[in-house]
């Protein structure tokens, strides 16, 4: 069986391409290239993590091709990435990458290849049959950025590392002699990566200032741009403490008078909320049954421990009331639904509800 490898230059690709390798299938290196600029350091990351690959791929001994999605990237993710950001949300890119790029754009490339599957790195697992399962390595888990998927695109998709935690797949990268087996992990934008958030942003959206205030309108400082902030926020507002000295905290944005809501103290009932309304509802199985009341976990950001709620589905939109107020939950991220294991889906996060 043909195999195609999404591989990033990183460890955890490389790995799965060894893996798979060592498995019998016959497997494919391709490397994907969605952004065209240097990072701030001037270097232009796409060209060094290609060699990565190339190194990677002469050493496991599997042949291996350079494809370029700049544009799928620019008009199907980048795109929405910086209209969220004019509508005064805090979007995720990541999610609509994997969704457009990693599973769609790659998977449609891979199959040219005459591949019956493609592979990548992300610490997930699937049952074969369509599920999306979380990673074994709780501190690892992506299920998170990968809600969007569908069955039919998880049944044409392996995890070879999914079942392995952060430390095999380094300790296995440095036993095979793998020259990425101690490169760090990348962080920032999908496929953009490290760089000057305000000064990368400030290229593609002008920035637009003003008054920074309290709910009761008190004017206490300057904003730099509301697209700057995010909700919770406390550093980088330039402000300090004032009267007790307690930090100030970002709890809203009001878009039509320019002016970023800000509130002191970090127990302020204001940066909590009962429940969100969210859009863009998608299910990698089976839908929700249609105004039923179901109790299942969720997310509302990377990493955060599942917390409990109640979930209805109308058929459009999924409305949360959570067990415990939730704090800092940010329009514009996503709220992934969780039944044990298995991810089950979610949405946009478009309304809070107090």
């Amino acid at each position: 069986m043909r195999v195609v490898v999404g591989m990033s230059g990183g460890v955890d690709s490389s790995v799965a391409a060894l893996l798979l390798k060592r498995q019998g299938y016959d497997v494919v290196g391709v490397f994907m290239k969605n952004w065209e600029e240097k990072d701030d350091t001037d270097v232009c990351t796409a060209e060094s993590d290609w060699r990565d690959v190339q190194q990677v791929c002469d050493l496991i001994g599997i042949p291996y091709y350079a494809v370029n999605f700049t544009k799928e990237y620019m008009d199907r993710v980048f795109s929405l990435f910086l209209k969220e950001y004019r509508a005064g949300r805090t979007p995720n890119p990541d999610v609509l990458c994997n969704r457009e790029i990693k599973f769609k754009a790659f998977l449609e490339y891979a199959l040219q290849l005459e591949a019956e599957k493609i592979a990548t790195g992300h610490f997930v697992r699937t049952d074969g049959e369509g599920a999306l399962l979380r990673g074994a390595d709780p501190n690892k888990d992506q299920s998170y950025f990968l809600y969007m998927l569908h069955a039919a695109q998880l049944r044409k998709s392996l995890f070879p590392v999914g079942g392995m935690t952060k430390a095999e797949v380094r300790a296995l990268a440095e036993k095979e002699g793998l020259p990425v087996s101690g490169k760090k992990d990348s962080t920032g934008i999908c496929f953009i990566g490290e760089r000057n958030f305000r000064k990368f942003l400030s290229q593609y959206l002008p920035a637009c200032p003003g008054d920074m205030v309290t709910p009761d309108g008190e004017v206490i400082g300057r904003h730099i741009g509301l697209m700057y902030y995010t909700l919770g926020q406390r550093r980088g507002l330039g402000i300090g403490g004032r009267g007790d000295g307690r930090r100030f905290f970002v709890v809203d944005k009001d878009l039509r008078n320019n002016r970023l809501i800000v509130v002191q103290g970090e127990d302020d009932e204001r940066l909590y909320t009962a429940g969100c309304v969210c859009s863009e509802v998608t299910f990698v199985e089976d839908a929700l049954p249609i105004n039923t009341e179901v109790a299942l976990t969720a997310k509302f950001r990377y990493r955060q421990p599942d917390q409990r709620c109640r979930v209805v589905y109308d058929g459009e939109t999924l409305r949360f009331a959570f067990e415990e107020r939730q704090r800092a939950v940010t329009p514009g991220q996503s709220a992934v639904l969780y039944d044990g294991e298995r991810c089950l889906g979610g949405g946009i996060i478009d309304e809070l509800i107090r």
